[in-house]
């Protein structure tokens, strides 16, 4: 393994989540790590919080690492979504042994348009009284999630997915994403069944075993992921992959966590299971998964971070993922 990595830790607890996740991946292979700087620390030092320095690091890498981002997280994570040219995002939930879980049946994967929706950047304050948000849905930037999403299925042994929209109220936007998705997996050969995403809301909570992948758009795989990580344990668990077609980048769901940022309890789970999305999206399927289990093992048996219920720091919790790995 050669591969060159960019890793950009960001604010907050990333300046100690993205190391441990350097870390496990340093015990599994050899890869060429490449540091940029991004966030709020950032912008106070250079006046822009993602320098150019740092976009072009992740523009040319295998693949880039994130942490987090406090208040520029918007002029941060969205621009380097654009430059991997990410058109989706990935975001595993899933219940583990030995972590006390709301619904610890849960074992579900959000694929969430990653492009557009409301997060498309046509935002305008027309008067001291007005607002107003444009948002945008192409049949193209639909199709491609869902050409990946039939990919996903197919590759995992699975029938098909849910799409998760509104199009009962967004007739245009949200009945242009389900038109697209419906009829590209109809072409496909994959089923395909419809939920709004209010009624997701309530049905995940009640019986989550009947979801197995969803699609969905940018804003409503943002919340609803969010939601499921309420019922695994935490935000602490959740990783996520922004793929593109030929770059890629991997970052916890969690953001910078200012109340334990710097006391060395900071939970790393979430970034090495990005860690390991990132081996396998990098071809490393057997690493990948060697670290997904470890992970699992730790969960299961301990050490645990204060989040879970422990008093381990974080980096108890990631000798013992690299020990298990050993």
């Amino acid at each position: 393994m050669s591969e060159h990595i960019a890793v950009i830790p960001g604010d907050g607890i990333g300046q100690e989540v993205v190391p441990a996740a350097i870390e496990v991946l340093d015990a599994v292979g050899n890869f060429e790590f490449e540091y940029g700087e991004a966030g709020d620390a950032t912008k106070e030092e250079t006046g822009d919080a993602l320098p150019p320095e740092t976009r072009d690091l992740a523009a040319q890498a295998d693949a880039t690492l994130f942490g987090a981002a406090g208040e520029t997280a918007a002029d941060v994570i969205l621009p380097l979504r654009d430059i991997v040219g990410s058109f989706v995002n990935v975001r595993p939930a899933r219940a583990y042994p030995g972590v006390d879980a709301l619904r610890p049946e849960t074992d579900l994967v959000f694929l969430r348009e990653n492009t557009e929706g409301v997060y498309s950047g046509h935002e305008d304050r027309l008067s001291d009284d007005l607002s107003t948000l444009t948002r945008v849905v192409t049949s193209s930037a639909s199709a491609q999630l869902a050409e990946y999403a039939c990919e996903y299925v197919d590759e995992r042994g699975l029938d098909g997915f849910h799409v998760a929209h509104k199009a009962n109220v967004m007739r245009e936007t949200d009945g242009r994403f389900r038109d697209t998705v419906v009829d590209v997996a109809e072409s496909n050969g994959i089923e395909t069944e419809e939920v709004l995403m209010d009624a997701f809301a309530t049905h995940v909570c009640l019986d989550p075993e009947q979801f197995d992948v969803v699609v969905c758009p940018n804003l409503a795989g943002d919340v609803l992921s969010d939601l499921a990580a309420g019922l695994v344990g935490g935000l602490g668990l959740l990783p996520s992959a922004n793929i593109g077609e030929e770059n890629a980048l991997f970052e916890p769901v969690h953001g910078t966590a200012p109340d334990i940022a710097g006391e060395g309890v900071a939970n790393p789970s979430a970034t090495v299971l990005s860690a390991a999305m990132l081996l396998e999206y990098l071809g490393h399927d057997e690493e990948g998964q060697a670290v997904r289990t470890a992970v699992q093992d730790v969960l299961d048996e301990g050490p645990r971070t204060p989040d879970l219920g422990g008093d381990a720091g974080t980096e108890d919790v990631t000798s013992a993922v690299v020990e298990h790995l050993s």
